[in-house]
């Protein structure tokens, strides 16, 4: 069928003109730092200067929340290395949520988003805490209301995408756009192993290498990958440490990725984390409840909590007071640069 009649025929159907949300703009390649994988792009949705400035002024946008107090950086503050350092997040009208705020540092590496996995890419888990009640709690049509009366942000969304219309999709674009720039590497464990500089970790950085990588001693890169060119420091994977699990050994206050899949394996399972600046995202684990890496790795070593649905990679290890010492040094050397330009607007 002819395209201009079938538009006619749609247009007669009452059927609504579909705005295109291609970025359009100066093209940006996200070069990342010593340590880190080409970033993965979605092809409709490449980055460009216009739509990072955008995602990054909608980032700290108090707008998008309920009572106009709350941003995307409440949660995730590059004070904090983009956590916000509690045990719990809290949302609008200092709501407290259920899970620890994780670091957007390498999110754009992730294969799924949240603690649970519920979105499958930056773009469909960039609106769900707008709009999530405990969260900033507000749906996305009063959002975009209210963003459509600023003649400025109007002008932003019109250089990045063609025209001014300031929709749900152009939001979630924006703010992964912007998002995957929050890169973190070349971190003394990084010069280390993949520049060269083998004086870039202490005697103890190194002996905590050799126990995070020794699958019999400390297994800790069953889950925390490395890979020979470059390291991301999660398998992006769901796995049941026994953290949070109830006082009759079986029950899970929250139930983590069993609550997308249904699947009884997936009970009290939970994504793992990167460890990517882990020495500056305190409080642990998705209930915040560890305050220290030595806590996390007492934990670990002691085989997690049992409970039935416990993963086969959790075990009890025999780590000395030495090993333990080495592991949380190693820790500290995965600590990154920050990456430019990513405060709020203006303040570079």
């Amino acid at each position: 069928m002819p395209a201009l009649l079938l538009s006619s025929l749609l247009g007669g159907m009452g059927c609504k003109s579909v705005i295109p949300d291609k970025p359009i703009g100066t093209p940006v390649a996200i070069h990342p730092p010593l340590g880190l994988p080409a970033v993965p792009i979605p092809p409709d949705n490449r980055p460009t200067a216009q739509t990072i400035a955008l995602g990054r002024h909608l980032f700290y946008d108090q707008r998008l929340s309920q009572n106009n107090t709350l941003s995307c950086a409440n949660c995730h503050n590059p004070k904090f290395d983009f956590t916000d350092g509690l045990s719990l997040s809290k949302g609008v009208g200092g709501e407290v949520g259920i899970r620890n705020a994780p670091t957007l540092l390498n999110v754009a590496y992730q294969p799924f988003q949240f603690w649970d996995g519920r979105a499958l890419n930056l773009e469909e888990q960039a609106a769900s805490p707008i709009a999530n009640p405990v969260e900033m709690n507000q749906s996305h049509d009063v959002s975009v209301s209210k963003l459509k009366h600023d003649p400025a942000l109007r002008e932003m969304f019109k250089s990045s995408f063609g025209s001014d219309s300031i929709t749900l999709p152009r939001i979630e674009k924006a703010l992964a756009s912007f998002e995957r720039t929050l890169l973190t590497g070349n971190s003394a464990f990084d010069r280390y192993q993949y520049g060269g500089d083998k004086n870039a970790l202490t005697p103890q950085q190194v002996r905590g290498l050799a126990v995070f990588i020794n699958p019999v001693k400390g297994n800790c890169a069953a889950c925390h990958t490395l890979n020979p060119q470059y390291a991301l420091f999660t398998d992006g994977k769901f796995h049941n440490l026994g953290q949070g699990v109830a006082d009759d050994g079986t029950s899970f206050k929250d139930p983590g990725r069993y609550h997308q899949t249904g699947v009884d394996t997936d009970r009290g399972a939970f994504k793992t984390p990167t460890l990517r600046n882990v020495a500056r995202t305190a409080p642990y684990m998705h209930d915040g409840s560890l305050k220290t890496l030595r806590a996390v790795v007492d934990f670990y070593a002691g085989g997690g909590n049992s409970n039935p649905y416990l993963d086969t990679e959790i075990k009890s290890i025999h780590l000395t007071g030495q090993d333990r010492a080495d592991l949380v040094e190693f820790l500290n050397s995965l600590t990154g640069d920050m990456p430019p330009n990513v405060g709020p607007p203006g303040k570079e």
